[in-house]
């Protein structure tokens, strides 16, 4: 049940219920249904319902306006309604391979993250008490049945992973979920793994082999090499990719009528063979000289990996790019029981949490110290993003030294072997993850490495960082005898063209104001740059709509034209993408401007700031015309 899930109920409800809606999409604020029978939506009610702005009806559909938080009524919404919300591989089409490449490895990953760090943390606790009961403490053996159940229950992500990935490979490859399921299942099929597990042992059939390798047997006489697919991580990725493209072609060539059966049919008949006769041998291999090739890199000088690791792993979180080490490690633990390719970045949340804890000291800002409490407290946990976003990014030298801290505790760790033997919890309960039966000496040089990365990061902040935070002069008559001190952050026009108030705009949920106070731009020509130093923090895939955060804070909405979801991102292109940083007058979007208006929409650009109420006042600029860089809106705040 997600955060806003009575919001949600509600919003179906009175939308006509879940058998009203034939389908529904959101863009940057508002939730897009597509309903059988508009007459059965209750605008009024909705209209007047806490969490709704406002509804509108445009191009067919029926639109229920939310605001920022639109993404997670979204998610609620479907959830109740049982829309299918599968993630494919679509949007993945821009960028250039290796862009793409992450994009893939993190929509197959992340989904079931969560389940396999509790796992993790279920096979760290077993492995706790099993030490314990080694120390005498009570007793606990590895083989009591109280060991092989939590065993079995931490194990079983990890030893039925093929099954995993290929349900989220399959959604991210557009195949049909169910049929990725079955070639994971076919993978770990036990006939299968036994008759390949006591063919290792022998010389396979005379005659022959594969690749070099001995086969154990033959499927319509091409030889079959041997070989364990349990805990396996690559080969399913190939064979649901094939299987994939096998999809569309039998959607292409086979009637309609029998697809349901027949297209299954083939994708398996087809698929499957290929991967056990080829794809799987050959990636085996290539994972194989992987990990002999990262072990080798590790052995040349693990000092200089663990440093170089954990000072960049936060900026490769950051920009997604851990999704090129993380995939290493599940490989390494599931087919070898142990892993040291993330050892190094142990360190980095202790190291920005002992950041934000000496800021939390020296910070002026009222508002941002009260943000460092429980920043810390998430942050001692593994969960950095609310410090990293809120904190210590937008301050930039703490970020660095957070880097410091990590590598210095990278490097140290990499030097004492630190190995982990789970994918378990993060922060403190990654402690667990180092505990290999009766030997809990990796707890003690993790525990040793927090200490690194804490002291080093505290220290460097408490000695080398000054808040230089300057609070501006700008005097607000309240009467004729009291004035009051505030601070102003002005920011600058993202788009040249034509300034209107707001209220002209030809939509009325940005007309009224509900969404935040700003302006509207005729553009006159077609391109959006950034406005201030910030973060891109949305960016909605048909690129008609971005939003920023600057580094103190403002947050500001760009809308290209009104109803232009609708174009799907033609005419559209962006140089950003979420989570990337922006400074004054870099591109973040063009647009087609005459296109889109042929194509019937309006382009006119609202530019709204959407936390206005965190501000006394938002001055909208007196000028009727405005260029790129000029001096827009002026924030106020105490």
């Amino acid at each position: 049940m997600g955060k806003y899930h009575d919001l949600a109920a509600k919003i179906v409800d009175e939308v006509g219920g879940k058998e009203n809606i034939n389908s529904l999409t959101h863009c940057i604020t508002r939730l897009r249904f597509k309903l059988k029978d508009e007459g059965k939506a209750n605008d009024d009610v909705l209209k007047n319902m806490d969490g709704v702005v406002t509804v509108m009806k445009s191009g067919g559909q029926y639109q229920v306006v939310i605001g920022n938080h639109v993404p997670a009524v979204y998610e609620d919404v479907i959830d109740i309604a049982g829309i299918s919300d599968s993630t494919s591989n679509e949007g993945a089409k821009d960028g250039n391979i290796f862009n793409r490449l992450i994009d893939l490895l993190s929509g197959i990953f992340q989904p079931f993250l969560g389940a396999m760090a509790a796992a993790g943390m279920v096979k760290g606790l077993n492995a706790l008490l099993v030490f314990l009961g080694s120390l005498g403490w009570f007793n606990y053996t590895a083989t009591g049945g109280t060991y092989i159940m939590l065993n079995g229950i931490g194990d079983a992500i990890f030893y039925f992973m093929p099954v995993i990935i290929g349900y989220t490979a399959a959604k991210k490859f557009n195949l049909q979920p169910m049929v990725g399921l079955v070639i994971g299942m076919a993978l770990v099929y036990p006939n299968v793994q036994s008759s390949a597990l006591s063919a290792l042992a022998t010389d396979g059939v005379a005659g022959y082999s594969l690749f070099g390798l001995p086969a154990y047997t033959t499927f319509l006489g091409i030889p079959w090499v041997g070989g364990s697919y349990t805990s396996s991580v690559v080969p399913v990725i190939f064979i649901i990719a094939l299987a994939a493209q096998l999809q569309k072609v039998m959607k292409r060539i086979i009637p309609e009528v029998v697809q349901t059966f027949l297209v299954p049919f083939f994708v398996l008949l087809i698929s499957l063979p290929i991967g056990f006769l080829v794809i799987g041998p050959i990636i085996s291999m290539a994972t194989d000289l992987l990990s002999a090739g990262f072990t080798a890199l590790m052995s040349f000088s693990p000092a200089l990996y663990g440093a170089i690791l954990g000072f960049f792993w936060q900026a490769l979180v950051i920009f997604g790019l851990h999704w090129s080490v993380v995939p290493l490690a599940i490989l390494q633990i599931t087919q070898d029981g142990f892993s040291q390719v993330l050892s190094a970045s142990f360190g980095a949340s202790f190291a920005q949490t002992a950041v934000v804890f000496a800021m939390m000291f020296k910070l002026k800002d009222k508002k941002l110290k009260a943000l460092t409490i429980p920043a810390i407290i998430s942050g001692i946990f593994g969960v950095t993003e609310p410090a990293i976003y809120g904190i210590t990014l937008p301050k930039k030298k703490p970020f660095v030294f957070s880097m410091i801290g990590a590598a210095a505790a990278g490097a140290y760790l990499m030097m004492n072997n630190l190995t982990a033997y789970t994918m378990g919890g993060l922060g403190v309960f990654g402690l667990l993850n180092y505990i290999n039966g009766t030997d809990a000496s990796g707890v003690l040089t993790g525990v040793i490495g927090i200490a690194i990365a804490v002291v080093i990061g505290f220290g460097l902040t408490i000695v080398f960082w000054k808040d230089d935070t300057v609070m501006a002069d700008v005097e607000v008559d309240v009467d004729t005898t009291v004035k009051i001190k505030t601070k102003k952050e002005i920011i600058t026009s993202p788009v040249q063209g034509t300034v209107a108030p707001l209220s002209q705009s030809k939509d009325e949920a940005f007309a009224s104001g509900a969404l935040g106070k700003g302006v509207v731009i005729t553009p006159t020509e077609g391109k959006v740059v950034a406005p201030f130093d910030g973060t891109v923090m949305t960016l909605f895939p048909t690129k008609h709509a971005i939003g920023l955060v600057s580094d103190d804070g403002l947050e500001l909405l760009i809308h290209i034209g009104i109803d232009t979801v609708q174009l799907d991102g033609k005419y559209f292109e962006s140089f950003v993408k979420q989570g990337d940083r922006v400074t004054p007058g870099q591109t973040l979007v063009t647009f087609d401007k005459d296109a889109i208006e042929k194509a019937g929409f309006s382009t006119e650009i609202p530019v709204i700031v959407t936390n206005s109420g965190d501000y006394l006042d938002v001055l909208e600029p007196s000028v009727k015309e405005i260029n790129f860089n000029d001096e827009f809106i002026t924030a106020l705040n105490l």
